[in-house]
């Protein structure tokens, strides 16, 4: 906002997009960045839009994290977003029912959900070989019910933390309409 206001302040030209992690396992993005991005026209370009390997359907309650996962890695381990095993597990669930009522794939839906949602404008992904990015490119071209985007919201909601924890309990709600 400050960088807006500097902007407009001297005639420059403004920032119109911006890069953001965004996903099913990581809606930070909706607390702060999303409602500044709403009423100032940013849009968002996404990166790590599959919870950094989360949501690509390898991951299940049954299974667990594979052994071969980079998610076992000291990188993603110490400086990925850590993700509590058990909301991990309630989204690809409700990934998984999604994707079997579409006939889609999981990453299929965790992409659509995205695009989707308020201010995103592309996301970036990060195919290993051809197989993935056509898998991927499949998340377009349709849309999730309204249904389907309520399941899915749903199971990845999380209590933000505060102060937006007051935003939920309607300390702002007369300030500022929901976005979504």
């Amino acid at each position: 906002m400050k960088s807006l206001s500097v902007s407009e302040h001297y005639g420059w030209s403004r920032y119109v997009g911006h890069q953001v992690y965004y996903s099913l396992v990581g809606r930070d993005y909706e607390w702060e960045l999303m409602p500044l991005a709403l009423d100032q026209g940013v849009g968002a370009l996404v990166w790590s839009p599959l919870g950094w390997g989360r949501l690509t359907g390898k991951i299940r309650r049954s299974t667990g994290i594979p052994k071969d996962s980079r998610l076992n890695t000291k990188v993603v381990v110490d400086a990925g977003p850590q993700v509590p095993e058990e909301y991990l597990y309630r989204v690809v669930d409700a990934l998984d029912a999604v994707a079997r009522e579409t006939g889609k794939t999981v990453p299929q839906i965790a992409l659509n959900w995205l695009t989707q949602r308020p201010t995103v404008s592309s996301v970036i992904i990060g195919a290993r070989n051809e197989d993935q990015l056509r898998e991927n490119l499949g998340a377009v071209g349709w849309s999730l019910t309204t249904a389907q985007v309520k399941a899915l919201d749903d199971a990845s909601d999380v209590i933000p933390s505060y102060p937006n924890a007051l935003y939920r309990q309607g300390g702002f709600a007369l300030l500022n309409p929901p976005m979504i």
